[in-house]
């Protein structure tokens, strides 16, 4: 029985709701005590090294404006006093309390956490609806947020014109719920859903990594042309004289077909990549940053296991002495 989950076990919780419907869990994190307040995350918009946007609404027109950080302290004060939302990337980075989050999720492949954004939204404050390509649990950390859940979405959701938020045009609630502190709701990719605080609202949103197949295949690409000797090349089938025209005979494609197995059967080439690419850091120069301001530095071990094979993963760099 994992905690969090309440009263479903991790082997219920896989088989029946992740990647496939959504979970509300009341009291997930029982007395849960929020790791920073609003001025400590805040204070790391200020921050060039740190991610950070604020989404304002204005109620009357229906308008958005996104802005990208870092900020000036100034600013915080010229706020109004609702509609609007700071978002702050990778907390768990900067923040040992938050990182600390990611061990309640063990019945998760380790490897697959991508990072925990923090949110802190005033009264009404939203990011409006919309839907993610990645799973997220959505834990509420301080105050209430609303969160309402709609119909399945894909790239023919219609968006807002003009808008520099991915927002859906049209939305329909079908469910929604009222989280305190120490809830959290679960969502599968592609599930459009839409949070609103009532009151000041501190959310904790823990993502998973999702690439798109064209970035596997670009990253995987760009790893075998840095191979000096790559045995992999084209050969033609056996020609014939009938296979000199304009036209491209299926055994053109299989040739291509079978050189591409040839790489995708390498299991050990393909977990050594795979493990690299899913384990890579979210901001490759942030290392040197931290050598230079070693009162920041926290590396990161991370267990992963790929294959049924055992990878060490630091830093970015993998141990594959038994593979």
């Amino acid at each position: 029985m994992t905690g969090i989950l309440g009263a479903i076990s991790a082997e219920e919780f896989l088989r029946d709701y992740w990647q496939k419907k959504p979970l509300l869990v009341r009291n997930a994190f029982p007395g849960f005590e929020a790791p920073l307040d609003p001025d400590e995350l805040a204070g790391l918009a200020l921050e060039e090294e740190v991610e950070s946007r604020i989404a304002l609404e204005d109620p009357a027109t229906g308008h958005w404006e996104l802005r990208h950080g870092p900020f000036e302290e100034q600013l915080f004060s010229e706020l109004p006093a609702s509609h609007w939302t700071l978002l702050v990337q990778s907390v768990d980075l900067w923040v040992p309390e938050v990182h600390a989050l990611l061990d309640r999720f063990d019945f998760l492949p380790r490897w697959r956490l991508d990072d925990i954004m923090v949110s802190f939204a005033a009264d009404g404050g939203s990011v409006g609806p919309h839907f993610d390509h990645y799973d997220v649990f959505l834990i509420q950390g301080h105050g209430q947020r609303r969160w309402m859940i709609g119909d399945p979405c894909d790239e023919n959701s219609g968006l807002l014109a003009d808008c520099p938020l991915r927002i859906l045009e049209r939305f329909e609630a079908r469910e929604e719920w009222l989280l305190e502190p120490g809830d959290m709701l679960y969502l599968p990719p592609q599930l459009s859903h839409w949070g609103v605080a009532e009151g000041n609202s501190m959310t904790y949103s823990v993502g998973f990594r999702s690439p798109t197949l064209a970035e596997m295949v670009d990253d995987l690409a760009v790893e075998l042309m840095s191979e000096p000797h790559d045995s992999l090349r084209y050969r033609d089938p056996p020609l014939t004289p009938e296979l000199a025209n304009d036209t491209l005979s299926p055994a053109f494609l299989a040739q291509v077909k079978s050189l591409l197995n040839t790489l995708l059967e390498d299991d050990r080439r393909l977990a050594l990549w795979f493990a690299r690419y899913m384990t890579s850091p979210r901001y490759p120069d942030l290392d040197e940053w931290l050598e230079e301001n070693p009162e920041l530095s926290r590396r990161i071990r991370l267990p992963a296991s790929i294959m049924g094979r055992d990878v060490i993963v630091q830093d970015g760099h993998i141990d594959a002495e038994n593979l």
